[in-house]
């Protein structure tokens, strides 16, 4: 029964995300999926929880619905209750979706369950190194942000509300987010894995300031 709520899981998402060019398509999903179970395995949690909020986590991002935090964890429960998927999992999993994002630098987001922290640490990953970078302009290009902009400082978001109103250049995103999610893992694996993306990005701002500065 599981695996057949994961395997018609993963098709209504790759259906539901087809097009997606803001970092946020299927394949954002699959790799979270797969960050999250590797570290699921290591961590001793519960496979099936972590692999279905994972591929539910961004079954609609508030970011894509004017703000509405709600409209995730409503719309995977909508999903879960259909196919009779027994209530303490989706409650698990609805939890999970609930808190599983970023939201300020001034924000506490910690996860309640094992399961959530294997989730949210495999969201993450996929939001730094290589991978987070091209992510990040390809969502900055998608809703018209500037790359860059010496004149436009970062911001240390310190509520949830100021974090979504938020509509500053690409780069500041690296200050404003991607750069505390290492020290923000849970898990010892998620940490683990952290700690060479987090240096690759480190690497990448400091050849673009050269660049941009001309001394490179």
């Amino acid at each position: 029964m599981s695996s057949q709520i994961l395997l018609k899981t993963e098709a209504f998402i790759r259906e539901k995300l087809a097009g997606d060019s803001s970092g946020h398509d299927w394949w954002h999903i699959d790799r979270v999926r797969r960050n999250a179970v590797h570290i699921a395995r290591d961590e001793g949690a519960e496979i099936y929880v972590v692999e279905l909020a994972a591929l539910l986590h961004d079954v609609a991002d508030w970011k894509f619905h004017g703000g509405d935090d709600s409209i995730g964890p409503r719309t995977a429960r909508d999903w879960l209750t259909r196919h009779e998927v027994p209530p303490t999992v989706i409650d698990h999993v609805c939890e999970i979706i609930a808190t599983v994002s970023f939201k300020g630098a001034g924000v506490a987001t910690e996860m309640s369950t094992i399961e959530g922290k294997c989730v949210q640490d495999g969201d993450r990953l996929d939001a730094i190194g290589a991978v987070g970078i091209a992510r990040a302009f390809a969502f900055g290009g998608h809703f018209g942000r500037a790359m860059y902009d010496p004149d436009v400082p970062p911001e240390q978001h310190q509520t949830f509300a100021a974090y979504k109103s938020k509509g500053g250049p690409t780069i500041n995103h690296f200050y404003e987010k991607l750069l505390l999610l290492k020290d923000r893992m849970q898990t010892a694996t998620g940490r683990r894995l952290a700690t060479e993306r987090h240096q690759f990005m480190e690497q990448f701002l400091d050849q673009f300031f050269g660049e941009w500065r001309g001394d490179r």
